[in-house]
């Protein structure tokens, strides 16, 4: 249920409604859009079936959401919501992200090389893993504390927030130390006790759509986080398993303006993952752009042929830059910065 506001609403009036609806165990998720003010109703609506909601002071109407994924849907919030990581960066809105670095922390030395040279390229969200999922139980699984300690540095050091994948609810805690962003990876979108842990702390988390999900899945993986609490989510399309074996994945870019016509959840988009192929790289960066993406994804390592993972799909810090300059005349014909 969406109980929608009429315009000269007073504040003592939103907190009178929500106080009502908290009276029949249901909670009230209250989003101030630039022209009206809704209050979503989260748990059994059922119970408010004979309550005369709309007679509330300061209710215009009430309307019923459809769609499974309430929070997540534009009905909840016509805008696009804009995500801040701090340091100055946000994904929404008119600008569009760069998030880049390794696969894998894999040494001070490694990880800072590679923070400096992208945000020289023009990044300005640093990403790597300090906990990494394997399909081999005997390839490198990460550098764990050690690493999230070498990616705050490289965020003090370089003044660019951090996203790393957060596999684990045991984990939750430890990387909210350090992190600004947790990045829940495609194997554990539908981990939903790992997404209610996620959706407790009040930090933006990244969300990569699942190797084999649907766009719907996707949403109702982020209607977890968002229904516990935390409104800070950012999608990550980042490619799907198909028939097709020439790629990694089949990176989809319709799903980027599809789901920004399904939901206010800002959308960023991961060829390196998405394609798995480094030729490929560049021009689907290019196309989530043209796309409508909210940030780009892409993997960089300083000496990708020693990498200890994903060496094979990461640019050198020259090609990256490349990118991003001519990621920035996309985004400026279609009306955007980068």
């Amino acid at each position: 249920m969406i109980i929608v506001l009429k315009p000269k609403t007073t504040k003592a009036q939103i907190n009178h409604i929500v106080k009502k609806i908290a009276g029949f165990k249901l909670r009230a998720q209250v989003s101030k859009g630039k022209e009206r003010t809704i209050i979503a109703v989260i748990g059994d609506e059922r119970v408010l079936s004979t309550v005369p909601v709309e007679a509330f002071p300061g209710v215009e109407k009430v309307m019923t959401v459809l769609k499974p994924y309430k929070l997540a849907s534009k009905d909840f919030r016509k805008e696009t919501s804009v995500i801040n990581l701090g340091l100055g960066v946000k994904i929404g809105g008119n600008n569009i992200a760069m998030i880049a670095g390794p696969c894998s922390v894999e040494s001070r030395e490694q990880l800072l090389a590679t923070a400096k040279a992208v945000k020289a390229a023009g990044a300005n969200v640093l990403r790597g893993g300090a906990f990494k999922p394997r399909t081999s139980p005997y390839a490198f699984q990460g550098m764990a504390e050690e690493g999230l300690k070498i990616l705050a540095e490289a965020r003090e050091m370089y003044k660019m927030p951090v996203v790393t994948e957060v596999l684990d609810t045991r984990h939750v805690e430890l990387v909210n130390k350090y992190a600004d962003c947790f990045q829940i990876g495609a194997r554990n979108m539908q981990n939903f006790e790992l997404l209610k842990e996620v959706g407790k702390m009040n930090k933006p988390v990244l969300l990569k759509r699942g190797l084999m999900s649907t766009v719907k899945e996707w949403l109702m993986s982020a209607e977890y986080i968002l229904a516990n609490g935390n409104m800070n989510v950012i999608l990550c399309e980042r490619g799907i398993r198909t028939f097709e074996t020439e790629t990694r994945n089949t990176l989809d870019l319709s799903a980027i303006p599809l789901v920004k016509t399904l939901s206010h959840l800002p959308v960023v988009s991961d060829p390196s993952h998405g394609t798995g192929k480094k030729p490929l790289i560049y021009p689907m960066a290019l196309a989530s752009v043209a796309a409508g993406a909210d940030g780009v994804l892409i993997e960089v390592h300083p000496k990708p042929e020693t990498a200890l993972s994903d060496g094979d799909q990461s640019l050198l810090p020259v090609e990256y830059k490349k990118l991003v300059d001519d990621a920035r005349k996309v985004a400026k014909a279609i009306g955007r910065t980068l």
